[in-house]
């Protein structure tokens, strides 16, 4: 038995009874159960249908995500959420890059890195070498000038925590920010990598050993473990391919707003929803959510 979750922009949220009577019809799914009006709906499956993948193209393409996974014990004990173009809606290094007048060579890395074009260590060296000399206070100014939070991020970090679930803020990105990000949005922990610095500005160095792609899906079965819990317990979310080893490797691993290479290689991709997209594929009813 599967569970299908239709999910709707919540800028339009204008899913309605005709195109979640036709997405059941397409799939030969079951009875309807409205998780928000507008929003978010589900209904069973008895099997997965051959003309899954052609209806979900079709409902992507009008603005809607069609989710498919098995049905049974959906509410997951740990999140493990990335940070840069997940849980905020910028790329730290992105905007440090800016105020250090290399914005477009750093960016255009940080592009193909995310696309799994580039080496992630390597790319990541190479871009913050380029930020020698940047004064350390910069950074606050980016945090409070240019980080904007992805919509419904507390909300799936409040209503998770307050049902029993551990949250951890893991980044390829930098400390600096993710102990901001971590506090602000209700987080118990956040990993990252540590930018040097000396005599008040940035050395162009970062701290060893550096945490990326295998780093990431070794902290989801750390605290995991840590917990008595394994892989199959954890929600990940990300949205670049060095979220790949975690997302492949969590009981349910979402691909939020995407790169191409990492939205075709996951089975939950969520291209038109926000960060409560997360909650409703775990059987919550937006009547259930708490504010963060």
């Amino acid at each position: 038995m599967f569970i299908a979750t239709l999910l709707a922009n919540p800028a339009r949220s204008d899913l309605d009874a005709l195109v979640a009577a036709a997405a059941r019809t397409a799939t030969g799914g079951g009875a309807l159960r409205w998780l928000a009006p507008g929003l978010a709906a589900e209904f069973p499956l008895p099997a997965l249908p051959q003309s899954l993948p052609e209806v979900q193209t079709d409902l992507r393409a009008r603005g809607f995500d069609l989710c498919v996974q098995p049905d049974g014990q959906r509410r997951r004990k740990v999140l493990l959420a990335d940070m840069d173009s997940t849980m905020i809606e910028q790329e730290c290094i992105d905007e440090l890059a800016d105020m250090a007048g290399v914005g477009p060579r750093v960016a255009e890395v940080t592009a193909r890195a995310m696309n799994g074009e580039l080496d992630f260590e390597e790319a990541l060296i190479a871009r913050v070498a380029l930020l020698q000399g940047l004064p350390e206070a910069v950074i606050a100014r980016v945090l409070e000038e240019r980080i904007t939070f992805t919509p419904g991020g507390r909300a799936l970090v409040a209503t998770m925590r307050s049902n029993g679930a551990f949250c951890l803020l893991v980044s390829g990105g930098f400390t600096a920010f993710t102990a901001v990000v971590a506090q602000r949005l209700g987080f118990h922990e956040h990993r990252a990598n540590t930018l040097i610095v000396e005599g008040g500005r940035l050395a162009g160095r970062v701290a060893r050993p550096i945490l990326g792609r295998e780093a990431k899906r070794a902290a989801l079965d750390e605290v995991a473990a840590a917990r008595g819990l394994g892989p199959a317990d954890v929600l990940a979310v990300g949205d670049g391919a060095n979220d790949l080893a975690m997302l492949s490797r969590a009981g349910m691993g979402v691909a939020l707003h995407a790169k191409p290479v990492v939205a075709e290689q996951c089975a939950l991709r969520v291209d038109h929803g926000d960060l409560t997209a997360l909650l409703y594929l775990q059987g919550y009813a937006a009547s259930e959510f708490v504010s963060g």
